[in-house]
């Protein structure tokens, strides 16, 4: 199975950086139109991308300031079962962030532009986190 992974550096405390991977309003600055859950084992999340794209997962890992991790189970094909999440060190005030996506099905289209994608997307949480800076949704890939 391809996975896809990043890893890079947040000049802020993992706990900020946290906070922007596992809280909906969070994640509504940088991945999401919208969403909604509890960073919590166990809960549900709402991942909403628009009509044709309203998504759900499994936290399946929560560690606060630590590792956030969410299953997908409701999405299209592909997303299906896999699991998306955030592991982070902490060292002088700046935080290593490792993402994943793991257990794609095979090595297709849909998984070479959610490698793209991917990377464009932490670029928003790293400036987001970093400068406050807000990029609305539709213009998200283009920033």
């Amino acid at each position: 199975m391809p996975d896809i992974f990043h890893d890079f550096l947040v000049k802020a405390p993992a706990a900020k950086v946290f906070e922007a991977a596992s809280t909906p309003l969070g994640m509504a600055q940088w991945w999401t139109k919208r969403s909604a859950g509890e960073p919590k084992e166990g809960a549900e999340y709402e991942l909403w991308f628009g009509p044709q794209y309203d998504w759900r997962a499994k936290v399946t890992r929560c560690v606060p300031g630590a590792a956030f991790e969410l299953e997908i189970t409701r999405a299209d094909h592909d997303w299906m079962g896999t699991r998306v999440g955030f592991r982070l060190e902490e060292k002088n005030g700046n935080t290593t962030a490792h993402f994943y996506h793991t257990g794609w099905p095979n090595e297709n289209d849909h998984w070479r532009i959610s490698c793209y994608c991917w990377a464009m997307y932490l670029r928003i949480l790293r400036r987001y986190v970093e400068h406050g800076e807000f990029v609305p949704y539709e213009k998200r890939l283009d920033a």
